[in-house]
């Protein structure tokens, strides 16, 4: 008997040993990757001092002390507070902190939201690849953290990590619901509301409370009849905008009346870091001011284009693709959108990557008799999914190297002409890239339902019946 167990010890050595190996070299892959990331923050990156966080900081020790928020003016760079009073109300903990021990608080919790995000969006991905779900996740943060829209937001102190994780909640929260869709949900009516993702709407609701923009989202979920949802967002925005007239009233009235009409708290439109559309047309004019009738114009055409485009995607079974189109479409017609704001690059890099990965797989289902027909040759089938895998490394570099500060002008010094074409195209490429995906980016039908409010969902041009997902 003693003799028979180490027998089976020996022959289980080996592969206890290849697990162990494996483990030690993805572990290895995810360490150089780091390493790769704080090089590439170091390279492309800028001297990060907390900026934004220093005025929010300063506005909310001002406010404290008595005097109108909305009055502060930063020292040297007679900048102030410009987000709603509610937002004031999250951030008036800080006032407590010293500015250097909040800003790594932010970090911290910026990062956090950053990888739970990720968690939920390649969880699903690395499960049908067959890859260990902590590798997948571990490597993707530190890519994702050499991006332009991670590394400024941190540095800076931003917001704009948290935003995107409360907006990526309700997407995680209408994933759950169809998942729950015609099966029972035990536990405490808590529990039910919790699992079965009724809480849908709250992040988007929290997020255009703190910050307008992503009110957008309340938008796509009333043209994409998601009742539920939009009436949670509108009732929670509502609600968190009421209690901060309650708790702040004289500011929350300047706020709404005077503070939210002066664009000019924010910055000048032709500013190098402001990659929407109203920046790449006051680059073109050469000019401080965005051409108004012009800017609106096509801003009406980019924000009908990205609704649809999303309303199609969520038509055809992908939630994730029409929250990144909403996204995206949202950065492109905002007045101001900082490369820090850019973060809805991240899942539409994913979504290029993963249709690559679709379309590869969808050809293994080719047998050699189709082959041997002539339409379909192996070198056709080895290039495919190659233009989507472009795409996706494409705009990640792109987002890493950032070649917008190598090009940066300042009117009326030096003219945004004055590195000719090369100048004009690298200046605006952010935006041109934001442009180009709310007009192109592709959605994969039936990847990510959301769809439990109706009794059944067409994918594809089929129409199926929700089913508990086991």
């Amino acid at each position: 008997m003693p003799a028979s167990v180490i027998e089976r010890l020996h022959r289980a050595t080996p592969r206890l040993r290849d697990i162990d190996r494996r483990t030690i070299v993805r572990l290895g892959i995810v360490a150089g990757t780091v390493i790769a990331a704080v090089l590439a923050v170091r390279a492309f990156g800028r001297s990060y001092i907390f900026f934004d966080l220093r005025i929010y900081h300063g506005a909310v020790v001002w406010w404290w002390s008595g005097d109108g928020l909305y009055e502060y003016v930063a020292p040297d760079v007679t900048l102030g507070f410009t987000y709603p009073p509610f937002a004031a109300i999250v951030m008036l903990p800080m006032a407590a902190l010293p500015v250097g021990v909040a800003g790594v608080l932010n970090a911290v919790a910026s990062l956090t939201a950053l990888a739970v995000v990720l968690a939920a969006l390649l969880v699903p991905i690395a499960d049908q690849c067959g890859w260990p779900r902590w590798f997948a996740v571990a490597l993707a943060v530190p890519l994702a953290a050499a991006t332009e829209p991670v590394r400024e937001t941190i540095g800076y102190g931003q917001v704009n990590l948290l935003l995107f994780g409360l907006i990526m909640a309700d997407l995680v929260a209408l994933r759950w619901r169809f998942q729950s869709a015609g099966r029972p949900v035990a536990g405490t009516l808590l529990q039910r509301l919790w699992r079965q993702g009724a809480w849908a709407g709250v992040g988007i609701g929290l997020a255009s409370a703190i910050k307008l923009t992503p009110a957008l989202f309340i938008c796509y979920l009333l043209v994409s009849r998601q009742w539920r949802p939009a009436l949670t967002a509108i009732g929670t925005a509502v609600g968190v905008t009421i209690g901060g007239f309650l708790v702040a009233s004289r500011d929350s009235f300047t706020y709404f009346t005077s503070v939210i009409w002066q664009t000019e708290r924010v910055g000048v439109a032709d500013m190098t870091p402001n990659q929407s559309l109203a920046g790449v047309l006051a680059r073109l004019y050469d000019s401080p001011d965005t051409p108004g009738l012009m800017w609106l114009a096509f801003a009406m055409l980019m924000l009908a284009l990205g609704l649809s485009r999303a309303m199609t995607a969520h038509a055809e079974g992908d939630e994730l693709a029409a929250f990144t189109l909403v996204g995206l479409t949202s950065n492109v017609i905002s007045p101001i959108s900082w490369s820090h704001h850019l973060a809805f690059v991240l899942p539409a890099i994913i979504i290029l990557a993963d249709t690559a990965r679709r379309r590869r797989a969808a050809t293994r289902g080719l047998t050699r008799r189709r082959l041997a027909d002539g339409l379909v040759t192996p070198r056709m089938l080895s290039l495919t999914g190659l233009r989507h895998a472009t795409a996706a490394l494409g705009v990640y570099v792109l987002f890493v190297v950032s070649p917008i500060w190598a090009y940066e002008h300042q009117l009326p010094d030096v003219s945004h002409y004055a590195d000719g074409a090369v100048g004009v195209l690298a200046e605006n490429s952010l935006a041109l890239a934001l442009i180009t995906m709310v007009a192109a980016l592709p959605w994969r039908p039936g990847a990510e339902p959301a769809f439990s409010a109706e009794p059944t969902l067409r994918v594809g041009g089929r129409i199926l019946t929700p089913s508990p997902v086991r």
